[in-house]
C-alpha cells in the first residue's frame, strides 16, 4: 500500500474516532460510508478507492433504498447489487502478503 493510500485511511479513521461519535447515526447502508471507502482504497488503490467512497457517500441520501453495498471486486461507481456477503477480495490478499 503506497503512502496516500495510508494517508487517506488515516484521514477516515480520524473522522471515525472524532467527528463521527459528534453526530447521530445516519447511515443507510451497510458496511458504514467510511468503513466502505476505507475497504475500497485497500482493494482499488487511493484514487479509484477515494472515487468509489465518493460515489457512495453521494448515494447516501433519504431517498436512497438502505441495505448491503459491499466494495465490488472490479472497479464501479455504481451500487453493489450482486454481492449478498462480503467478497473474498483477490487484490487485498496480495497486497498484504507483499508487506
Amino acid at each position: 500500500m503506497n503512502v496516500l493510500s495510508k494517508g487517506l485511511i488515516l484521514l477516515v479513521r480520524g473522522y471515525q474516532r472524532f467527528i463521527s461519535p459528534l453526530t447521530p447515526p445516519s447511515c443507510r447502508y451497510y458496511p458504514t460510508c467510511s468503513s466502505y471507502m476505507i475497504k475500497a482504497i485497500q482493494v482499488h488503490g487511493a484514487l479509484k478507492g477515494f472515487l468509489m467512497g465518493i460515489a457512495r457517500i453521494l448515494r447516501c441520501h433519504p431517498l436512497a433504498k438502505a441495505g448491503l453495498d459491499y466494495v465490488p471486486i472490479k472497479f464501479s461507481l455504481r451500487k453493489n447489487l450482486v454481492d449478498h456477503e462480503e467478497p473474498d477480495y483477490p487484490q487485498l490478499k496480495r497486497r498484504t502478503s507483499e508487506s
